[in-house]
Protein backbone atom coordinates (compact mmCIF):
# COMPACT_ATOMS: atom_id res chain seq x y z
CA UNK A 1 0.00 0.00 0.00
CA UNK A 2 1.46 2.93 -1.22
CA UNK A 3 1.93 6.21 1.46
CA UNK A 4 -1.17 7.84 1.36
CA UNK A 5 -2.74 10.04 4.29
CA UNK A 6 -5.94 9.20 3.66
CA UNK A 7 -5.07 5.27 3.67
CA UNK A 8 -5.01 3.12 6.97
CA UNK A 9 -1.37 1.40 7.37
CA UNK A 10 -3.24 -1.34 9.43
CA UNK A 11 -4.89 -3.95 8.02
CA UNK A 12 -8.39 -3.07 6.56
CA UNK A 13 -9.83 -6.07 8.85
CA UNK A 14 -8.30 -4.40 11.81
CA UNK A 15 -8.78 -1.25 13.72
CA UNK A 16 -6.90 1.22 14.83
CA UNK A 17 -4.91 1.02 17.48
CA UNK A 18 -6.34 3.52 20.38
CA UNK A 19 -3.31 5.13 22.06
CA UNK A 20 -3.09 4.69 25.19
CA UNK A 21 -2.47 6.73 28.51
CA UNK A 22 0.90 7.70 28.90
CA UNK A 23 3.06 6.67 32.27
CA UNK A 24 3.60 9.84 34.62
CA UNK A 25 7.17 10.73 34.10
CA UNK A 26 6.15 10.65 29.68
CA UNK A 27 3.17 13.43 31.13
CA UNK A 28 5.86 15.18 33.06
CA UNK A 29 7.66 15.02 29.94
CA UNK A 30 5.70 16.44 27.57
CA UNK A 31 4.40 19.76 30.24
CA UNK A 32 8.12 20.17 31.16
CA UNK A 33 8.25 23.94 29.65
CA UNK A 34 4.81 24.66 31.44
CA UNK A 35 6.06 23.18 34.42
CA UNK A 36 9.21 24.65 34.63
CA UNK A 37 7.56 27.97 33.31
CA UNK A 38 5.01 28.06 36.76
CA UNK A 39 8.16 26.84 38.80
CA UNK A 40 9.99 30.20 37.92
CA UNK A 41 7.55 32.05 38.65
CA UNK A 42 6.63 29.81 41.86
CA UNK A 43 9.78 30.90 43.03
CA UNK A 44 9.59 34.36 41.29
CA UNK A 45 6.46 35.31 43.77
CA UNK A 46 7.76 33.83 47.01
CA UNK A 47 10.80 35.75 46.23
CA UNK A 48 8.86 39.12 45.93
CA UNK A 49 6.68 38.50 49.43
CA UNK A 50 9.23 37.89 51.46
CA UNK A 51 11.43 40.56 50.35
CA UNK A 52 8.04 42.89 50.62
CA UNK A 53 7.63 41.19 54.47
CA UNK A 54 11.32 41.93 55.60
CA UNK A 55 10.27 46.09 54.10
CA UNK A 56 13.23 45.99 51.31
CA UNK A 57 12.06 47.40 48.53
CA UNK A 58 15.14 46.75 46.67
CA UNK A 59 14.52 43.06 45.74
CA UNK A 60 10.95 43.91 44.66
CA UNK A 61 11.85 46.57 42.09
CA UNK A 62 14.31 44.44 40.38
CA UNK A 63 12.84 41.70 39.91
CA UNK A 64 9.53 43.19 38.63
CA UNK A 65 11.81 45.25 36.31
CA UNK A 66 13.43 42.18 34.96
CA UNK A 67 9.72 40.59 34.47
CA UNK A 68 8.43 43.81 32.94
CA UNK A 69 11.05 44.85 30.60
CA UNK A 70 11.07 42.06 28.02
CA UNK A 71 7.31 42.75 27.56
CA UNK A 72 7.67 46.54 27.35
CA UNK A 73 10.33 46.05 24.23
CA UNK A 74 9.58 45.03 20.55
CA UNK A 75 12.00 42.25 20.48
CA UNK A 76 10.90 40.78 24.49
CA UNK A 77 7.59 40.58 22.87
CA UNK A 78 8.77 38.81 19.75
CA UNK A 79 11.02 36.60 21.70
CA UNK A 80 7.94 35.24 23.93
CA UNK A 81 5.50 34.94 21.24
CA UNK A 82 8.16 33.36 19.34
CA UNK A 83 8.22 30.15 22.21
CA UNK A 84 4.90 30.21 22.69
CA UNK A 85 4.28 29.09 19.99
CA UNK A 86 6.70 26.57 19.81
CA UNK A 87 5.08 25.20 23.14
CA UNK A 88 1.69 25.18 21.34
CA UNK A 89 3.51 23.35 18.04
CA UNK A 90 4.71 20.84 20.44
CA UNK A 91 1.81 19.89 21.96
CA UNK A 92 -0.35 20.09 18.50
CA UNK A 93 1.94 17.49 16.75
CA UNK A 94 1.78 15.22 19.70
CA UNK A 95 -1.94 15.97 19.05
CA UNK A 96 -1.47 14.36 15.42
CA UNK A 97 0.37 11.83 16.41
CA UNK A 98 -2.37 10.30 18.81
CA UNK A 99 -5.33 11.24 16.17
CA UNK A 100 -3.57 9.06 13.51
CA UNK A 101 -1.57 6.00 12.89
CA UNK A 102 1.57 7.74 13.97
CA UNK A 103 1.66 5.82 16.97
CA UNK A 104 2.72 2.15 17.96
CA UNK A 105 0.17 -0.42 18.89
CA UNK A 106 0.82 0.53 22.76
CA UNK A 107 -0.29 3.58 21.84
CA UNK A 108 3.43 5.62 21.92
CA UNK A 109 3.83 8.40 20.12
CA UNK A 110 7.42 9.96 18.84
CA UNK A 111 9.33 11.70 20.84
CA UNK A 112 9.63 15.95 20.14
CA UNK A 113 13.22 16.25 21.83
CA UNK A 114 13.62 19.91 20.65
CA UNK A 115 11.38 22.64 19.24
CA UNK A 116 12.84 25.82 17.89
CA UNK A 117 11.75 29.14 16.85
CA UNK A 118 12.25 30.46 13.16
CA UNK A 119 12.18 33.70 11.37
CA UNK A 120 9.69 31.47 9.35
CA UNK A 121 7.85 29.74 11.97
CA UNK A 122 9.44 26.44 13.97
CA UNK A 123 11.49 24.21 14.08
CA UNK A 124 11.09 20.43 16.08
CA UNK A 125 13.18 17.60 16.54
CA UNK A 126 11.32 14.36 16.46
CA UNK A 127 12.88 10.72 17.20
CA UNK A 128 10.41 8.01 15.88
CA UNK A 129 9.24 4.90 17.61
CA UNK A 130 9.79 1.76 15.82
CA UNK A 131 7.53 1.14 13.22
CA UNK A 132 7.54 5.26 12.46
CA UNK A 133 9.18 6.57 9.90
CA UNK A 134 10.14 10.25 8.45
CA UNK A 135 7.90 8.97 5.31
CA UNK A 136 5.18 8.99 8.11
CA UNK A 137 5.26 12.56 8.34
CA UNK A 138 5.67 13.62 5.17
CA UNK A 139 2.33 11.75 4.30
CA UNK A 140 0.83 13.72 7.28
CA UNK A 141 2.26 17.17 6.45
CA UNK A 142 -1.33 18.42 5.90
CA UNK A 143 -2.81 17.47 8.72
CA UNK A 144 0.02 18.65 10.61
CA UNK A 145 -0.19 22.32 9.27
CA UNK A 146 -3.57 22.18 10.20
CA UNK A 147 -3.24 21.25 13.07
CA UNK A 148 -0.97 23.58 14.00
CA UNK A 149 -2.75 26.61 12.29
CA UNK A 150 0.27 26.87 10.08
CA UNK A 151 0.83 27.69 6.11
CA UNK A 152 2.76 24.43 5.24
CA UNK A 153 5.10 21.92 6.57
CA UNK A 154 8.25 20.33 5.34
CA UNK A 155 9.69 17.38 6.29
CA UNK A 156 13.49 16.33 6.54
CA UNK A 157 15.24 13.05 7.49
CA UNK A 158 18.97 12.83 8.74
CA UNK A 159 21.54 11.37 6.39
CA UNK A 160 22.78 9.09 8.17
CA UNK A 161 20.29 7.85 11.29
CA UNK A 162 17.04 7.45 9.94
CA UNK A 163 15.19 7.44 13.07
CA UNK A 164 15.78 11.41 13.87
CA UNK A 165 13.74 14.29 11.61
CA UNK A 166 12.95 17.55 11.00
CA UNK A 167 9.43 19.18 11.03
CA UNK A 168 9.76 22.61 9.87
CA UNK A 169 6.20 24.79 10.36
CA UNK A 170 6.33 27.32 8.43
CA UNK A 171 3.49 30.83 9.30
CA UNK A 172 5.20 33.12 7.05
CA UNK A 173 7.39 34.09 4.42
CA UNK A 174 11.42 34.22 5.58
CA UNK A 175 12.49 38.05 5.42
CA UNK A 176 15.67 38.72 3.65
CA UNK A 177 17.94 39.32 6.59
CA UNK A 178 15.50 37.72 9.11
CA UNK A 179 17.49 36.89 12.50
CA UNK A 180 16.45 33.68 14.13
CA UNK A 181 14.96 34.16 17.25
CA UNK A 182 15.99 30.46 18.12
CA UNK A 183 19.00 28.02 18.26
CA UNK A 184 18.40 26.44 15.02
CA UNK A 185 21.92 26.62 13.30
CA UNK A 186 22.79 23.68 15.89
CA UNK A 187 20.72 21.45 13.77
CA UNK A 188 23.03 21.97 11.13
CA UNK A 189 22.21 22.40 7.16
CA UNK A 190 24.04 19.64 5.52
CA UNK A 191 23.02 16.67 8.27
CA UNK A 192 19.18 16.36 6.34
CA UNK A 193 17.98 15.00 3.21
CA UNK A 194 14.59 17.01 2.33
CA UNK A 195 11.73 15.04 1.83
CA UNK A 196 9.84 16.42 -1.27
CA UNK A 197 11.75 16.74 -4.09
CA UNK A 198 9.54 19.50 -5.47
CA UNK A 199 11.07 21.86 -2.43
CA UNK A 200 13.85 24.05 -3.44
CA UNK A 201 16.39 25.06 -0.99
CA UNK A 202 16.30 28.12 0.39
CA UNK A 203 19.43 30.39 -0.20
CA UNK A 204 20.97 31.44 2.28
CA UNK A 205 20.41 34.92 2.64
CA UNK A 206 23.58 36.48 4.82
CA UNK A 207 25.67 35.71 2.08
CA UNK A 208 26.37 37.94 -0.88
CA UNK A 209 25.46 37.11 -4.59
CA UNK A 210 27.63 37.93 -7.34
CA UNK A 211 26.23 38.30 -10.37
CA UNK A 212 27.95 38.13 -13.86
CA UNK A 213 28.81 42.04 -16.13
CA UNK A 214 27.30 41.88 -19.00
CA UNK A 215 29.09 44.27 -21.38
CA UNK A 216 27.27 46.83 -22.95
Amino acid sequence: MSRNPRNQIYPASEDLPAAGRADLLVRLWRARTELLVLAGLGLVAVALLNAAGEGQWLPFVVLTSAISAPAATRVGRSWISAHFWCVVSRHRVQRVCLETTMHTRVGRIPLVWWITPTSAGEKALIMTRAGISAEEFEAYREEIAAACWARSVNVYRHRTRAQFLIVEIVRRDEAPGAFSPGLERLYGRHSWIRLRSDLEEPPDLRTEVLLPRVAA
